[in-house]
Parts: C-alpha cells; structure tokens; sequence
C-alpha cells in the first residue's frame, strides 16, 4: 500500500510536523452513555423514557435523608449511613438529591467520588470553620437595595426571583437563604412574591447605569416557564438594560428538563430571540464542577439549546478532592467545550459555612490555572478568580498585590 502524503494539487507534499494523536488519549469524547442509572436498585427498572422525563426527576429527587438511604441500600455500608447522618446535622443546606446526580456517583468508593463530595456531606470528614467565616461571605444582603437584588457593581445586578434549586450544593454561597432551615441555619425568605420583583423591577429601572443584570436563586431552573418569560419580558423592556444572564445549576443536575420540559425551553427561547432582535444579549449560566457530570445526556440538552440559538457559559468552583488538580480541570474544561458550553470563571472556594473541607488555596488555583491554559483555545479557556470576601468582588486570581503562602493571607 502506498504511503499517504498529504499533498495539494500542483504543489510540494506537506509533511506533518506533529504525530498523529492516538484516539484513545481524547478522553474529552467520552460520554457516559446507556441505562447507567440501573446500578442504582430503586432505578434498576426505570426505563430510559422514564429516566429523561424531567416531571420523573423531580417527583423522584430525594429531599430526605432516610429516602436517600433508601435508594442506596445494599450499595454501602450501614457506617456511611451513620456518617451521612452526622453529616446534614452539621451542613447549613438540606439534602436534594436528583436521581440523574445519585446515578453518576461511584458508590464503590463514595467517600472519594467527586459527586458525592459535592452534595452529600459526611460527619468524618468535616473541617472546623474559617474563623473569618460569614454565613453570608460576600455581603450580598449589605448591597441589597430591596430584599433579592443585590447591586454592587456599577453597571450589574445580581437578581434572586426564588430561593429554591433543583439539588441543592454543599458550598452555596447563598446557604443564608436558599433551601429550607437546617438544624444550623434559620434561612433568610426570599420565596417568590410578585411585590418583591415589583420593588426589583422598579429599582432596575430607575438606575440608569444597570445595564447587565443576572437571574439566579435559587435557580431558574425552578420557574415556571411563565416566570421565566415574564422576568425576561420586564427586563427587556427597559432601555436601560442590555445583557441578561439567568443563571442555573440545572443541565449538571437534571439536564432532562432542557429535552423534556418544552414549555420552559421556548419561553426561554422566546426570550433570546426578542433579546437578539432588540439586539440585547440574553444567555444561559450554568455550573459543572467534574468532567463525570457531562454525558451522552448532557451533550443531547446542549444540542437541542445550541439549535436554538442560547449561549450557555460555565462557572466552576475550586474544590479539594473534586477538581483540584491539572489533569481534572484540563479534563472539565475541554468536555465542556466538546459539549459547546463555554468554561467562563473558576471560582477559588468562597468562606462558606460547613465546607472548609472543600476550599482550597490560592496558590492552588494559580498552579492549576498555568497548566489549563494553552490546552485549548483561548476563548475557552476560564478565568481562575477569587470572589473576595466582605463584597470585594472578583479578582483574577494573579492580580493579588501581596500574598502570603504559608499564611494564605493576600
């Protein structure tokens, strides 16, 4: 057989200057496909029309720790049940757990999958708290104007229409008032209620220099595909308003809704398309932390928002034991990208009450940021930033004037 040449008609051969790349080593393709759900006993015969269903995932998410024992039974031992006990009794969320999450964690070895460490604490493994901790570490409620908007950057608005999410995380920043009261937090009330988004729809308005305003939680995930549209129609009403981000942990969690629930998707369409024709730029936020939570089901909701024409971004958070090292991060960032979801921040983990286990240094995330960087293109490659403390707003992780590395102070 003759030796292939890559040759252009009329021209010298070209000859490849690199080896070819094994297949095997673009671990990014990946996907985990085919019922893995299964393995779990209480899913072992949920069929996969069953298992897409977002109305299934959602009736089915598990918000009780006894129902979370329940699912698992057989799979661990009874002292991992004891220590997952311990565990919520000292974490400032409570447990919400969808079924699509529980399917993806390792059971053969919980207590060092990435999956569990980010959702279902465990009393052995928990860290005394920071002693500089807040339970609301970044001030958001000093900066609120009305309760649930939070205005500290010049021309941006953090709005929070709700206080509930589809899985709840062991690091939220907003355990002061998302989920209900746990046995640590009495929680602040930001429920939905059409007199508080009056009082936020009035201040956005009446501040000119707002242009850029998020939509979080809570979750978006969570309204209604009526909430949705009416949030997005207020916002895009006013002149002064020209970017809109609504924010979510959902395509992680429960990326079934985004191929399932066609209400909300076209409202959210609906919302991007009039925002393109006013020429104002409505996208979606989202949040994958592990490569282990973008598979075959992942890739098929990003599809169909990518057919859509919804930009979706990604905003990690650095977390010992779940992304803290080069090979992970370059992993995540690149999946992401393969799933046309752009990697947008890596968060160094915020002070956050009940998860000084997950923070990890600034210097880590400076180390793993120099290996990230030149993997992929640079347009998706993240910012590695820290959300200062006390509402000092995000840094890049670089730009520190001074920093110690034994103390950690910067």
């Amino acid at each position: 057989m003759a030796n292939p040449v890559l040759k252009v008609l009329g021209s010298e051969p070209i000859v490849p200057k690199k080896p070819p790349v094994d297949p095997a080593t673009l671990r990014h393709k990946e996907l985990l496909g085919g019922a893995f759900w299964q393995k779990i006993p209480a899913y072992r015969e949920v069929s996969e029309e069953q298992f897409l269903d977002h109305n299934w995932q959602a009736k089915h998410t598990i918000t009780k720790v006894p129902k979370l024992m329940e699912a698992i039974s057989g799979l661990v031992s009874p002292g991992f049940f004891e220590d997952a006990e311990a565990g919520f009794k000292r974490a400032p969320m409570s447990v919400r757990v969808s079924p699509y999450l529980l399917s993806l964690i390792n059971w053969d070895d919980p207590y060092n999958d990435p999956l569990r460490i980010q959702f279902i604490p465990v009393g052995s493994r928990l860290s005394p708290d920071h002693p500089k901790l807040d339970l609301d570490s970044l001030h958001e409620q000093e900066d609120a104007p009305v309760p649930g908007l939070t205005h500290r950057y010049a021309d941006k608005a953090l709005f929070l229409p709700l206080n509930t999410c589809p899985v709840y995380c062991r690091f939220c920043t907003r355990s002061y008032a998302v989920g209900i009261d746990t046995e640590e937090v009495e929680k602040v009330s930001l429920k939905v209620s059409e007199e508080r988004w009056r009082r936020a729809y009035e201040y956005i308005a009446s501040r000119p220099e707002l242009e850029d305003i998020v939509i979080s939680g809570g979750d978006a995930y969570q309204l209604r595909a009526a909430q949705l549209e009416e949030i997005g129609e207020a916002l895009l009403a006013m002149p002064n308003v020209r970017r809109m981000r609504f924010a979510t942990k959902g395509p992680a969690v429960m990326p079934q809704k985004i191929l399932t629930d066609t209400a909300w998707v076209d409202a959210l369409t609906r919302i991007v398309d009039k925002g393109r024709k006013l020429h104002k730029e409505v996208v979606l936020h989202t949040h994958f932390n592990h490569p282990a939570e973008i598979t075959a089901i992942t890739e098929a909701a990003m599809d169909k928002l990518m057919e859509r024409g919804v930009t979706v971004r990604n905003q990690s958070v650095l977390q010992r034991g779940v992304n803290d090292s080069p090979e992970t991060m370059t992993l995540l960032v690149k999946r992401l990208g393969h799933v046309n979801v752009h990697p947008y921040y890596v968060y160094v983990h915020d002070l956050v009450k009940g998860v000084e286990d997950l923070r990890t240094t600034v210097d880590t995330a400076i180390y793993i940021e120099k290996h990230v960087r030149g993997s992929t293109a640079g347009f998706n490659t993240p910012v590695f930033v820290v959300d200062a403390p006390g509402g000092g707003g995000k840094r890049d992780v670089h730009s520190y004037e001074y920093y110690d590395r034994e103390s950690g102070i910067s």
